[in-house]
């Protein structure tokens, strides 16, 4: 999975989202262990200082998690990678909702394109 960012949002915070969509998708395994800091920096064509402010918010959510001299690891609970899946899938609703009624779009017009699109 390739890394890409766009300059209308802080880095650490697409950082954080990109690899949030990496550990639901198990792109990174539950109890895998994540690369250094450098490391995922490198890989991403990020300053470190950065990268690590994103590990730091995804391990306040929960999703990762440090063993002190071991390094880093994705969660092997289930339910908390359920939740933020969820919670990608519903930050997605809500941006799509809204521009649906910003388009003027009836709930049952877009019923209706979703199940053309289903067909084709």
């Amino acid at each position: 999975m390739e890394w890409k960012f766009d300059s209308k949002q802080p880095i650490y915070t697409q950082l954080v989202d990109q690899m949030t969509v990496r550990i639901v998708t198990g792109v990174y395994a539950p109890g895998s262990k994540l690369g250094s800091v450098r490391d995922l920096a490198q890989e991403a064509g990020v300053n470190p200082n950065t990268m690590q402010r994103a590990l730091a918010a995804i391990e306040d959510s929960g999703l990762v998690h440090s063993q002190r001299t071991a390094g880093r690891f994705i969660t092997e609970d289930m339910n908390l990678i359920q939740m933020a899946r969820r919670r990608l899938a519903n930050e997605k609703i809500v941006l799509f909702e809204a521009q649906r009624k910003q388009r003027g779009f009836s709930k049952e017009e877009i019923l209706n394109l979703l199940e053309e699109y289903r067909y084709e």
